[in-house]
Order: structure tokens, then sequence, then C-alpha cells
């Protein structure tokens, strides 16, 4: 299918569309950047402007094309499909790595995605909520409105990042962080029974989320649905430092 790009709207050079998208009036897209299909990006929404770093060049992208070196274009952005950016929301270009959304997120009016972050799948981001550069959030995350997010921030699977919270270090995998700082107060339990977990399965996950224990020995992260088991898994590898 088509895109549906409004007359106002100002894609760059370098800028690569998939199909069945809609962006909205006055919506500027520049380059490097690829998006998939099936995107709602609305009025007003930027994408592809540089880092907001005071040694980075600011090239005037909506004017010319990328020149092919990423110290002056930015190393990129990619956007995966099926996502909803609303109003005014805004993502800037990589300044060492691409910056990254996945699939499926919704992206909610005045939000902003800094440069170098990964934002992976199925993810809300709420209004006003802004991060800093470099930051990690994981699948099916949801940050609350005005949450702020600190650079180099880690934000886990299923996590949930309650309103006006300041996020200052790593929130764990299903856990729920609020405050100023931003404390975790305990276990995402409708998250993880939405997923198709039982109360004692969840208990039986609980001192492993909280950071006092590693998994339960007993095999139980292989017989966790699908999905689930490869996310509790991958959070347990992962980095303890990421950058």
């Amino acid at each position: 299918m088509v895109n549906r790009i409004h007359p106002t709207a100002v894609i760059g050079e370098g800028v690569e569309l998939g199909d069945d998208n809609v962006i909205g009036p006055f919506t500027v897209i520049v380059g490097p950047t690829r998006v998939g299909d099936g995107n709602w990006i609305g009025p007003h929404v930027t994408i592809g402007t540089p880092g907001e770093d005071r040694g980075r060049e600011h090239p005037a992208a909506w004017d010319s094309a990328p020149n092919g070196d990423p110290d002056h274009d930015g190393h990129g952005v990619v956007i995966g499909s099926r996502n909803r950016i609303r109003e005014y929301v805004s993502v800037h270009q990589g300044t060492w790595r691409t910056t990254t959304i996945g699939d499926g997120g919704y992206f909610l009016r005045g939000s902003h995605i800094a440069h170098d972050c990964l934002v992976e799948d199925a993810v809300t981001v709420a209004s006003n909520v802004i991060t800093g550069g470099h930051c990690h959030i994981w699948s099916g995350a949801n940050l609350g409105m005005g949450a702020i997010l600190h650079q180099r921030v880690v934000v886990g699977p299923g996590a949930m990042v309650g309103m006006s919270s300041a996020v200052r270090k790593e929130v764990g995998a299903f856990t729920i962080a609020v405050g100023n700082p931003a404390r975790v107060t305990g276990v995402n339990t409708v998250g993880l029974s939405r997923r198709g977990l039982d109360e004692a399965t969840i208990e039986a996950l609980g001192p492993w989320l909280k950071g006092k224990a590693g998994l339960p020995e007993d095999g139980l992260a292989d017989r966790l649905p699908g999905d689930l088991s490869t996310l509790v898994k991958a959070w347990d590898a992962r980095p303890r430092e990421e950058h």
C-alpha cells in the first residue's frame, strides 16, 4: 500500500520509507532515517535532526542530502513497523550508533527519544517523557507521563515507571519504579499475569525480579511462555553496564 504523506510534511533526502505509513501535517523527517511499514506519524513530529551535542555538526538536512559521513550526518535513525507516533514527538540522530525504535510502540504527545537510544518493541512512552542520550528501553516497558530518564539509563522489559519520576539508575525487569529519584516499589504483577503467569510463578520469580537472587535453578525460566522466557533469559544475561 502507498504512503499517505500530507503536502506540508518535509521528507528529506536520505529518508527511506516502507509502505502504508501515514505522515501528518508539518512533520519533518530527515536522513539518514529508515522507517518501516504501517506507522502512524502525526502532525508536527520531528525525526532525524541532530543529536543534542554541542560538539556535533548541525546540518540543515531538510535542504540537502546526507553526505555519507556519520560525523556530519549523524549515525542514523531506524524506526520499525506499526508504531503510533503522536503530535510533537521528536527522535534525534545517533552520535555513535543508530537511534533505534522497534515495532508496535506507542509514543504519546510531546515525548522525546534522544540520540543513541535503543527502544525495543511494544513500548509505551507517555506524554512529555524525556529520555537522555544512550538509554535502553526494553520490550513492553511503560513510561508514565512526565517521566525523565537520565543519560544511559536502562529500563527492563515489562517495567513500569510512574508519572513524573526521575530515573537515574537501572529499573529492573517487570518492576515498578516511582519517585524522584525513582525507586523500585514492587513487581508489575498485572503485566506478568497478562502474560499468562499465575500467582505461584510470579512469587517464585519475585526474588530474581527484585535483584535479590538469581533465577530459580529448577528450570522455571524454560517453562515460561515463549516470548516471556526469551525476555527473562536475555535480561538475566545482559551486561551489567551498557554504553
